[in-house]
Parts: structure tokens; sequence; C-alpha cells
């Protein structure tokens, strides 16, 4: 299976949503609001300081997706891309999708003078995907996520 990396573009808007609202339902059985997942997916689109989506593609069609999101760490003097919204169409799955997206992001880093690093968040209890993750060098040992959301 040939698998390419490419920016999410405009017509990806409604994919994309579709993969987050997805993901919501089959990570926390959560059902989102499309119209405002469509709202926040395109906010990406019209100000890029937001973070930039990446596109997975298998023969043409889009099998996957993530999206990048920007902070500066002034204790490296620049910018950790940190990965949301991770989403591989089921029966994409295991087939080296995510691995095929986060080697495009890491090889970024690496050429980059700016870049200076990829960060992820994982639920506790997903441990297939933290098995991924650690397959592919990353650690969870250093940091512990805490947060506060609005309701």
């Amino acid at each position: 299976m040939n698998i390419s990396i490419r920016p999410g573009l405009l017509f990806d808007i409604e994919t994309i949503a579709d993969f987050q609202i997805r993901m919501a339902f089959e990570t926390e059985t959560l059902k989102l609001d499309h119209a405002t997942v469509i709202k926040g997916v395109s906010a990406v689109f019209d100000d890029p300081s937001k973070g930039k989506y990446w596109i997975a593609e298998s023969d043409g069609h889009v099998v996957g997706c993530l999206l990048t999101i920007p902070e500066w760490s002034d204790w490296r003097n620049g910018t950790v891309l940190w990965i949301h919204s991770v989403y591989v169409l089921e029966k994409f799955r295991q087939l080296g999708i995510f691995k095929k997206l986060y080697l495009h992001l890491k090889e970024m880093v690496e050429e980059s003078s700016d870049l200076r690093g990829l960060r992820l968040y994982v639920d506790k209890s997903n441990l297939k995907a933290q098995r991924v993750y650690e397959s592919l060098g990353m650690s969870g040992e250093h940091y512990h996520l805490f947060e506060w959301l609005k309701n």
C-alpha cells in the first residue's frame, strides 16, 4: 500500500471534521456537534497560527490525519509541535499510517532550525496507543498532564 503525506487543504475540512467526530465517540463515547467541529476545523485554516493538519492518503483517499499545534519553548528557544486529533480509518489501522505521519513530522523537526521536538498526550487507559508511541521512540516518563476544561 502506497501512503503519501500532505498538508491538509480547505477541501479536507469535512473529512477532518468527520474523523474528529468518530474519534471522540470511539475514545470517549462523546457525541460532538457537527457544526461546532466544522467551525473548529475551519478556524485552523482561517488562522494558521492555531496549527496545521496533516493528511495521510492511500490511492487518492484520505485514510488518516492529525493536527500539529505549535508551542513556544523558552527553554529550547524554539517551537515544539504538539500532535493532536490523530485519527486513522478503522480498516487502515495497524498498517503504519500513524507511523508514516509521525516520521514525516520527525523529519521536519530534524531538518528545521526552529523546531525542537514533538509531543502528544494519550489517555492513560489507551495502552495500545502508548505502545505505538513507545515503539517510535517517544517517552511518557517525563511529564504528567494536568488540565481544567470549562464545561
